[in-house]
């Protein structure tokens, strides 16, 4: 009996996975600024465009052997998915035992965690563009400042996680338009700056 080898080409999914963390930094960065308040809208947010879209583009990504895609998105995806539940927690929508059991510095042990696994990134990030090496130290640098809020090791670090967030938002959009723009067009017109290392 003869076997066949079926490859189905999907396409690259990167920048469904880029538009969902730049929107849901964009309106997390806009709560922890103070900008909007509460979390009732962030958490559809963090669900559907930092959840969900970011593990539809790591399956995608998986299935085109991209092992740091596959990685980063599967892991900040659903690192958005347990921060909506960890806020349903405290909002007492799974009743008020587990809301007055919350300690916030376990959340902080689950920001150091990724700042670890980030900083992980950030070294393969040496060989990417400039601009995914910059994005990737913003990104240890807002799990840094998360970390230290949980902490209490005050309020400033609220405000370093807060701008880094935005400046995370902002540049993930400009590197998604690279992405977009670079491919649909087939030639840079977007620049995302040469890898540090070869």
């Amino acid at each position: 009996m003869e076997t066949k080898n079926v490859k189905i080409e999907v396409a690259d999914p990167t920048t469904l996975g880029l538009f969902g963390l730049a929107i849901v930094t964009l309106v997390a960065s806009s709560q922890k600024m103070e900008l909007t308040s509460g979390l009732s809208f962030v958490m559809v947010w963090a669900i559907f465009l930092g959840g969900v879209a970011q593990i539809i583009a790591s399956l995608f990504d998986f299935k085109h052997n991209n092992l740091f895609g596959a990685t980063a998105f599967s892991a900040y995806g659903l690192f958005w998915v347990g921060m909506a539940m960890s806020w349903l927690i405290k909002l007492g929508c799974f009743g008020e035992t587990l809301a007055q059991a919350v300690d916030v510095k376990q959340l902080g042990f689950v920001f150091v965690g990724y700042m670890l696994l980030t900083i992980v990134f950030t070294i393969s990030g040496l060989k990417m563009s400039k601009a995914m090496f910059v994005l990737l130290v913003l990104i240890v640098v807002l799990f840094l400042g998360l970390a230290l809020d949980s902490f209490g090791c005050g309020h400033g670090w609220h405000a370093v996680a807060a701008y880094a967030e935005l400046a995370i938002s902002l540049l993930t959009f400009y590197i998604l338009a690279a992405k977009y723009l670079n491919s649909f067009f087939g030639k840079n017109i977007v620049p995302v700056g040469s890898p540090i290392l070869k």
